[in-house]
């Protein structure tokens, strides 16, 4: 893998076969392995971003893995002083064995590991979620076994970190993408067009018409961190995207639903559908655990 992992832009199919098989492995053996790849190395967690799935999955992860984890409150940091982003990253490269930041703006994420000489995670920026997202890619593969011709429909903010999260996964993996959203929330053109070129058919404005024929059926918080002030206006707009059984209706007979969590249940998704026999929610959740070790693993471990 890349020393960074800043997006899944980065990464070769090969790289997701290895996770995929890594994060199969460590889960079928979680309490029965005793390698530990992390042994002797400190982890660094720099959060500015509240976080219960994201510091908890990192925290057991790192501690299986035989390693140690030190959480970092941005705002307790000297950076959140004036302290450069540059200056941060250079110090820290000479005390830790690597960085996992979660944060509001990605250009921070990615001017700190321009000046780190160890690795760099993205536990979460305003643009991407790529642990995330590789764990709905493993969750996928899990009960479909392929990613070909498989049909995933993404609905609500389009413009979300998880949308853009989607796009460059759903072209790293083969997988048919398709994104639901109001005009005002549409993906990001210029992504979709490096990444599916300019006659791609991804976004759907229809979330009816984008749900027909889908076997993953995926949706997200409607207003995410930092993003308050807009709560109101974007509640009114994505209210017909609300992942509901009537909508569920209208997929393929074996549909599954996904949801990266937390849910604001009655917003985006309602009581039926979470806890519907089709939702894979938790099981999601629970492999962001596996897929964060398989990352540590590849990143700063052995393969073995």
């Amino acid at each position: 893998m890349h020393q960074n992992l800043l997006t899944t832009g980065q990464m070769t199919r090969q790289d997701l076969d290895d996770i995929i098989a890594l994060s199969a492995r460590l889960k079928k053996e979680r309490g029965k392995h005793t390698e530990k790849p992390l042994a002797e190395k400190s982890i660094g967690m720099i959060f500015s971003k509240s976080s219960t799935r994201t510091r908890v999955s990192f925290e057991v992860g790192i501690r299986e893995l035989g390693g140690s984890s030190i959480y970092l409150d941005q705002s307790q940091l000297q950076v959140g002083r004036g302290e450069s982003l540059a200056d941060t990253a250079r110090v820290l490269s000479r005390y830790l064995h690597a960085v996992i930041i979660r944060t509001y703006e990605h250009e921070d994420l990615v001017e700190f590991a321009k000046h780190s000489h160890i690795p760099v995670i993205n536990a979460l920026t305003n643009d991407y979620h790529p642990c995330q997202v590789l764990t709905d890619l493993f969750t996928i593969y899990e009960y479909s076994e392929t990613f070909k011709d498989v049909k995933l429909t993404y609905i609500g903010d389009g413009a979300s970190n998880m949308a853009n999260s989607l796009i460059l996964a759903a072209k790293l993996a083969g997988l048919k993408l398709t994104i639901s959203s109001p005009e005002q929330y549409q993906p990001d053109q210029e992504l979709l067009e490096e990444n599916f070129g300019k006659d791609n058919h991804v976004w759907q404005v229809a979330p009816q018409k984008a749900v027909e024929g889908a076997e993953f059926i995926y949706t997200d918080v409607w207003v995410s961190m930092g993003f308050e002030d807009e709560k109101s206006d974007r509640k009114k707009l994505l209210q017909p995207y609300q992942l509901n059984m009537k909508l569920l209706d209208l997929a393929a007979a074996n549909a599954r639903i996904m949801h990266c969590l937390p849910a604001h249940r009655g917003e985006e998704i309602t009581d039926e559908v979470m806890d519907c026999p089709k939702s894979i929610v938790f099981d999601q959740a629970e492999n962001r655990l596996h897929v964060q070790k398989a990352i540590l693993t590849l990143m700063l471990g052995n393969k073995n």
